[in-house]
């Protein structure tokens, strides 16, 4: 189980990363926001229902990465799963997907005390269900908070269906038996190095 210890450091940590990053970000992200209103019709960010710590159901934000009527990720499974050149994704978002882009307005998420930089990623609340009835002890990864990277996304990637669910929560497991801030910067240094080769992601 994580140390009571580094769980409350690094919750400071991440919400000062924040602090400083989300100013210096602003211009470029406005300028990101621009460019997918102009893309397609709809709003810049989108917004989904996600469980975090304990279980806890938080708003998580990203860039709008889909057409509008096709991105909501809150009422069923299959529309909370993305799969291979899904042709729901716009021509902007799939390249935010890969640079990892459309990530950045969960630093809001960060400040806020939702999520951490580092950490299991967190599923739409829809998928989480599922996932809860399909596997087991799948609930015990909601001891830590969830992540922007995490250990499972810079070993696995994106993930689709139970199956890879399944070893994506074996990577989720050990990222919480070894939770310490090497492990962090570990996956730090391995996210930026994916975020360069633009890979693991849909």
């Amino acid at each position: 189980m994580p140390t009571r210890a580094w769980f409350h450091i690094k919750g400071l940590a991440d919400r000062l990363v924040a602090l400083v990053a989300l100013p210096i970000l602003a211009i470029p992200m406005l300028v990101v926001a621009f460019l997918v209103r102009r893309d397609s019709p709809g709003p810049a960010l989108f917004r989904q229902q996600r469980a975090g710590h304990a279980g806890v159901p938080f708003t998580a934000y990203k860039f709008r990465t889909m057409r509008v009527d096709e991105c909501d990720g809150n009422s069923s499974v299959i529309k909370a799963q993305t799969i291979d050149d899904d042709e729901r994704i716009t021509r902007l978002g799939r390249s935010l997907r890969r640079m990892r882009i459309d990530e950045l307005p969960q630093l809001i998420n960060v400040l806020k005390g939702e999520m951490s930089l580092i950490g299991p990623r967190p599923e739409p609340k829809v998928l989480t269900d599922w996932y809860e009835q399909e596997l087991p002890f799948y609930r015990l990864r909601h001891v830590v908070k969830p992540g922007i990277s995490g250990w499972a996304q810079v070993n696995q990637g994106h993930v689709n269906g139970i199956d890879q669910a399944q070893v994506k929560l074996h990577y989720d497991f050990y990222y919480i038996k070894y939770f310490s801030p090497w492990l962090d910067l570990i996956i730090l240094f391995r996210t930026i190095s994916t975020m360069l080769g633009r890979k693991g992601a849909r």
